[in-house]
């Protein structure tokens, strides 16, 4: 390796916004995370929903919620009417 063009190479203390903090090596002197391994959904298993500009709730007022039983029920209502229709319109 040359000699002068490295960046020092330091242990610092990594700090994320969840509180946790571990000692690790960097060319930086503080290292500040958002996210880490004991905050992240993948690995706490929790899912925490960030909702930007209403967006759930917009999506809900448009399609309502919706659940497989409501579906098949909705699809068994129509099909019913349209049997009813049916007959009439071939008198």
């Amino acid at each position: 390796m040359k000699e002068g063009i490295h960046p020092k190479y330091n242990e610092i203390d990594a700090r994320c916004a969840c509180g946790a903090t571990w000692k690790t090596r960097s060319t930086k002197q503080e290292l500040h995370l958002e996210i880490c391994n004991n905050c992240h959904p993948f690995f706490t298993g929790r899912q925490k929903l960030i909702d930007t500009e209403g967006r759930v709730e917009r999506f809900t007022k448009r399609f309502g919620v919706q659940t497989v039983e409501g579906r098949k029920a909705a699809n068994a209502a129509s099909a019913a009417a349209k049997a009813k229709k049916q007959p009439a319109a071939a008198k």
